[in-house]
């Protein structure tokens, strides 16, 4: 009796996920943690109007949802300022990330991306076969001469661009990245992840035409939206690329529930400017905070900010695990030297306070070890 003939490319690769959920760690400790604050999710929820609209829908769940998104295609057509023929809408950007890269990359395509950026943008790459080129931060913001550079050196199909940067929290303007998409090779498409967007100041995002065929951009519901858990993306790109999507994405897999949740978010913009406000605050006492222990932090873009441990990457990594054994849910960038940082997602006062009061602990633990 033998089981299943993988491709020698799926047998290769390893089993794995780019991140151990807060859930099975738990689990592992025994214990729920104090403070959920390092998977960047909306401690202050979602709006709660998309809640109540939500539990509506719940009665209609035996149905299955409407693939062509009708309703929510038309709150993002004016949302983004282009017809619905350049929007798709999936389930979360991780798996639009996965679509644009089986949709791209053959065996053996080059793909570039930073060291340390995003890993499941990674994961699909090498799911489907392709090899990732990665190039280092540059004073902790992705460098995009040297991604242009790569890209061309190795003629990427794809070039990865998180914007605000995720793990980082830093960012560029969107004058400069419009300014390095002319030295975009011919024939390689621009990947941007723009999931902070809402945290980032003016003139952050930039102006693309939306029929522009070297980009395709994405957004999410998960961060400012407070909808993490619906699972809700959108990419937006030219028409002929955004048709492609159709050949291989699962049609049915939007919920009815997250549909009908997104569409009374986009409502609530009042909601969406309160939070945003609710979270410069938080960054704001996160600073307060590594200050008061003698740290320093990043200037965020984001909903979380990295705080400078000072030290290397061990020393950064034993603070995260006394936090952790702490009760205190926080992650850390993957690669030196980012890795010397710790992030913190923006709470509520209450997670703050656990914070102010755990950090010194995991301080006093990491250098005492």
């Amino acid at each position: 009796m033998t089981g299943p003939r993988y491709p020698a490319l799926i047998a290769a690769l390893p089993s794995t996920v780019p991140f151990v959920g807060p859930e099975v760690q738990e689990r592992q400790r025994g214990a729920p943690f104090r403070a959920r604050l390092g998977a960047n999710e909306s401690l202050f929820g979602p709006s709660p109007f998309a809640v109540a609209a939500m539990q509506d829908e719940a009665a209609d769940i035996w149905k299955y949802a409407d693939p062509t998104h009708h309703d929510l295609m038309g709150a993002l057509e004016a949302h983004m300022g282009c017809p619905r023929e350049n929007i798709v809408i999936g389930e979360g950007i991780d798996t639009l990330l996965g679509y644009t890269v089986r949709l791209v990359v053959e065996q053996g395509d080059a793909v570039v991306t930073s060291d340390g950026a995003y890993p499941t943008f990674n994961f699909h790459v090498a799911g489907y076969g392709g090899v990732l080129h990665k190039v280092p931060y540059k004073d902790d913001h992705e460098d995009l001469e040297a991604l242009m550079d790569k890209a061309a050196e190795v003629d990427a199909k794809l070039v990865y661009l998180s914007n605000p940067d995720n793990p980082m929290g830093t960012w560029h303007s969107g004058a400069k990245i419009e300014a390095a998409l002319k030295r975009l090779p011919e024939g390689t498409l621009f990947v941007l992840d723009e999931a902070y967007i809402e945290f980032a100041p003016e003139g952050t995002a930039p102006r693309i035409d939306p029929e522009d065929p070297r980009v395709v951009r994405f957004r999410t519901f998960s961060k400012a939206y407070g909808m993490a858990g619906a699972r809700v993306a959108y990419a937006v790109g030219a028409r002929d690329l955004i048709t492609s999507y159709d050949k291989i994405r699962n049609h049915f897999a939007m919920n009815r529930v997250a549909q009908t949740g997104a569409l009374a978010a986009m409502q609530d913009q009042e909601w969406l400017e309160e939070v945003v406000d609710l979270v410069g605050a938080a960054k704001a006492e996160i600073t307060r905070i590594a200050e008061d222990n003698g740290l320093s932090t990043l200037p965020s873009a984001t909903n979380f900010v990295a705080i400078d441990c000072g030290r290397d990457g061990d020393f950064a990594r034993a603070v995260l695990a006394a936090l952790i054994a702490d009760g205190v849910f926080v992650r850390m960038p993957f690669v030196a030297p980012q890795d010397r940082c710790i992030r913190v997602s923006a709470g509520r006062a209450e997670d703050m306070k656990i914070l102010a009061e755990a950090l010194p602990k995991a301080l006093e633990v990491a250098k005492s070890g």
